[in-house]
């Protein structure tokens, strides 16, 4: 039986975290007493690992501050869940229902994101949807995409060949993953990248909504 996984980043692809991961990110620079980081080039960064992201954010400091940026970050996002400050991160539109259907048509879902581990868990528990995945990969356990690593400890994990796995992800750091890992890419457009660059960083096809996607995922399984 051929075994057919679907990996799905997080932020921008299952859930619409944009206001969240902007503000705290204006509330780590303020920190620092640095300028408000501009909220286009904070989503751009979304899906990188947090140190990587800062790394493109603040090119001329150094590998130490961005690390150390990135883990007051973390505590930013923290702070504001315990007081409660976080805006609600949605699912997209046919999300649910979308994952729900796959599942009953005998695909494995998956998840690659630039989240840690307790991030993700809290979103997908949040949503009620982590019993879904069976192989959740993350930036605690990986290096940064769209080095391939996610995409290849996932498909180790289930027994998944290349052929038979798809890489769904609104950046071209997902593309640019999955064609690293040799799998099918196949970008979302209502993320945090434009359609145009998810095809020159080689999505098989961009789709608009998940009624599209769960038909393209069929079409070429």
């Amino acid at each position: 039986m051929t075994i057919r996984l679907a990996i799905f980043d997080c932020d921008g692809t299952l859930v619409d975290s944009q206001a969240n991961i902007i503000d705290c990110m204006a509330d780590t620079f303020a920190k620092h007493r640095l300028d408000e980081p501009d909220r286009h080039a904070v989503r751009r960064v979304v899906g990188l690992s947090l140190a990587e992201a800062m790394a493109v954010l603040l090119p001329e400091a150094d590998a130490a501050f961005h690390t150390a940026l990135a883990q007051d970050y973390k505590l930013a996002f923290q702070g504001r869940r315990a007081n409660g400050g976080l805006v609600a991160e949605p699912l997209y539109p046919g999300v649910r229902e979308g994952l729900i259907h796959l599942e009953r048509r005998g695909w494995l879902l998956g998840v690659a994101t630039g989240k840690s581990d307790r991030g993700l868990a809290l979103t997908l528990m949040h949503h009620e949807i982590h019993g879904r995945f069976v192989t959740l990969q993350t930036a605690d356990r990986h290096p940064s995409k769209p080095h391939p690593s996610m995409i290849q400890t996932a498909m180790a994990e289930t027994g998944a060949r290349s052929e038979d796995t798809a890489m769904i992800g609104d950046t071209v750091f997902d593309m640019e993953m999955a064609v690293a890992a040799r799998t099918r890419a196949i970008g979302v457009d209502w993320g945090y990248h434009e359609p145009h660059e998810l095809t020159a960083a080689g999505a098989h096809h961009v789709v608009g909504d998940f009624g599209a996607l769960i038909a393209e995922l069929e079409q070429r399984a």
